[in-house]
């Protein structure tokens, strides 16, 4: 398809991004409140389960679920983002990588667990995406969905006084290229899901705190405190909204 060329490929640049992301505190929580929540919502420890990382990036998800013993496929767009994630996981028999775009993915295979994670807001046509992955979801499997917020991204830029950047719309000539290109709206995602054969079974903000701290070294020195507080607040109102990413977990209609 036309638009998947205009999605975002992290080629020539995946070292990067691996060390932006998980090597600060930012991708440390973010990946561990992920998990926290699947756990939480999803029987992930009492059989094998069929698992598919949809834009999967250099295979922090999928290495928890190998590490589970299920059977994962871990696919994205990027070829250099993917070779990293090789490197990374190494020979598994339970792991089967694949070079697509998700609306490229076959639906002749279904998922007990469909995660896609971060990827939304890289996309040209998000609710596109969604509808096909929950297509590629086994009736009664599970889909985890999260995204960068529109909602606290413009919050934050007022909090730091990025007020001409918010009247601008958030939008600048300059892009730069590890910021998200298209955030999301976490009510306009839900509305779209409940268009969907699924059920919601999960809502939380990731980051509801760390990322607004006065004192930044207390995203590091308090960590442990810190990601206590996020899990008791991050699924309750007001705060879950605040969350720089937000995140769905939705179980198929059985039919």
């Amino acid at each position: 398809m036309d638009n998947e060329r205009h999605d975002q490929s992290f080629d020539t640049f995946a070292d990067k991004f691996e060390k932006n992301i998980y090597g600060s505190t930012k991708g440390q929580l973010r990946h561990e409140l992920l998990v926290h929540y699947l756990h939480e919502c999803i029987p992930l420890n009492t059989q094998s389960l069929e698992v598919l990382d949809a834009g999967g990036g250099t295979g922090v998800m999928t290495q928890v679920m190998l590490d589970l013993n299920h059977k994962v496929t871990l696919s994205d767009i990027s070829s250099e983002v993917l070779s990293l994630a090789k490197g990374k996981l190494g020979e598994n028999i339970n792991l089967d990588v694949q070079n697509k775009a998700i609306l490229s993915l076959s639906t002749n295979k279904q998922y007990d667990l469909v995660v896609c994670h971060a990827v939304l807001e890289w996309l040209q046509n998000p609710f596109e995406v969604i509808s096909k992955l929950v297509d590629l979801v086994k009736p009664g499997g599970y889909l985890s969905l999260s995204f960068f917020n529109y909602d606290a991204q413009l919050f934050g830029n007022m909090l730091y006084g990025n007020f001409d950047y918010v009247e601008q719309g958030m939008t600048t000539k300059n892009i730069v290229r590890l910021s998200p290109n298209n955030p999301q709206k976490p009510k306009i995602i839900l509305s779209q899901l409940k268009n969907l054969p699924v059920q919601i079974i999960k809502k939380a903000g990731i980051r509801c705190f760390h990322d607004y701290l006065k004192q930044t070294e207390k995203q590091t020195s308090e960590y442990d405190q810190l990601k206590q507080l996020e899990i008791k607040y991050g699924s309750t109102e007001p705060y879950l909204w605040l969350g720089k990413y937000f995140l769905v977990i939705a179980q198929k209609d059985t039919w």
